[in-house]
């Protein structure tokens, strides 16, 4: 059964284009991708973001739990912080990718907030108790009662500002705080972003979704604010060469092998889950990388389009792909042999009667 997030009905009086992702219906468009895309990039947008998942973890040894099945440090973490990261899985593939965040400690004990995929939710909360063994600490799966918006663009910090007495603009990148919103307390306000235009992830009771919702569209409608859909969400990630949990990294793809390494601590850390294999891969070389690359035409390179050099022999495959709007030409990314990765390389997008002709460019397509 599709599930639906508080904000359901909200998506369907303002007229937008319902479909099913990662079992929720959810709003894909409700203008055109390119406007939406364009509000964000230019100015605000505002997307609901609820059907991704959250887990509460606290306890004193919550921390060393995060840490065995993560790659990042969780270490390195502040009180206020986020952190990116992945679940390695047992064969240096990748579970998922997610943030955790570090709240202020309770009682004395540390606690910790997990986001992961949408369509990972029970997959990850198996493999993360899985690897719990006897570990002092508890988690609470929130995903249900949280509620997830995603105010997007260069003017939401003036949105914001208006509706909270905490001083957004203060809030450093891969940080947060928690504060009212729209009259809501408690809500955790961060700025990590998944658009690279700048803006704020609201964190708060999927029961007051509505009210914060009305009260950001109310308070950008001077700024011209736009409800978006996740196709938008989308092309806005593409272009800053983001990686999509399905598309561009999966549980057969090595943290390495998708540009991963900066968040795989090697160094800094003890044992984690999936550890000697990733190190195995790095000493050994990595065969395939995740690149980036622009096409020649109009046409758009879809997932799973074979990649080919210039002669014509298959080296890759594509992983995501669109027509930027903000290029106005269409841009991918894809794995392809180490050797054949370099930037300014020469490539060939098979369609199968036809290829597209396209060089392997460095994201981000485009500087925001």
């Amino acid at each position: 059964m599709t599930k639906k997030t508080s904000l359901n009905k909200t998506h369907l009086d303002s007229g937008a284009k319902m479909a099913d992702f990662a079992g929720y219906e959810m709003p894909i468009v409700y203008s055109s991708i390119q406007e939406e895309h364009k509000a964000v990039r230019e100015r605000v947008g505002l997307f609901d973001v609820s059907h991704m998942g959250t887990f509460l973890f606290e306890g004193p040894e919550a921390i060393d739990w995060l840490n065995h099945v993560t790659t990042n440090n969780v270490n390195k973490l502040n009180v206020g912080q986020a952190q990116y990261t992945c679940l390695p899985n047992s064969s240096g593939g990748i579970v998922d990718d997610l943030l955790i965040y570090r709240r202020e400690a309770l009682n004395g004990d540390d606690r910790y907030m997990a986001v992961v995929n949408a369509a990972n939710i029970e997959k990850d909360w198996n493999w993360i108790h899985k690897h719990k063994h006897d570990r002092r600490a508890i988690s609470i799966n929130t995903s249900d009662q949280t509620a997830l918006l995603a105010l997007q663009g260069p003017k939401a910090g003036e949105v914001l500002s208006s509706l909270t007495e905490v001083s957004v603009k203060d809030i450093p990148f891969y940080h947060f705080v928690e504060g009212t919103v729209a009259g809501i307390p408690d809500v955790i306000i961060s700025a990590t972003g998944y658009t690279g235009s700048g803006g704020f992830e609201l964190y708060l009771p999927a029961d007051h979704a509505e009210q914060v919702w009305k009260a950001i569209m109310e308070a950008g409608a001077p700024h011209d604010i736009l409800p978006c859909g996740l196709g938008a969400r989308d092309t806005l990630r593409l272009e800053m060469g983001y990686c999509l949990y399905g598309n561009d990294i999966d549980d057969t793809t090595s943290p390495l092998s998708a540009g991963l390494g900066w968040i795989t601590k090697l160094k800094s850390k003890g044992a984690f889950v999936g550890r000697s294999i990733i190190e195995r891969q790095k000493e050994e070389g990595l065969k395939q990388k995740l690149v980036g690359f622009k096409v020649e035409g109009r046409r758009v390179p879809r997932k799973d389009y074979p990649i080919l050099d210039e002669q014509g022999e298959p080296i890759g495959r594509v992983t995501s792909g669109t027509l930027s709007p903000t290029l106005g030409t269409p841009i991918g990314m894809g794995y392809v042999e180490k050797e054949q990765s370099a930037i300014g390389h020469k490539i060939q997008i098979d369609l199968g009667k036809k290829q597209l002709s396209a060089e392997i460019v460095k994201p981000p397509f485009v500087k925001v």
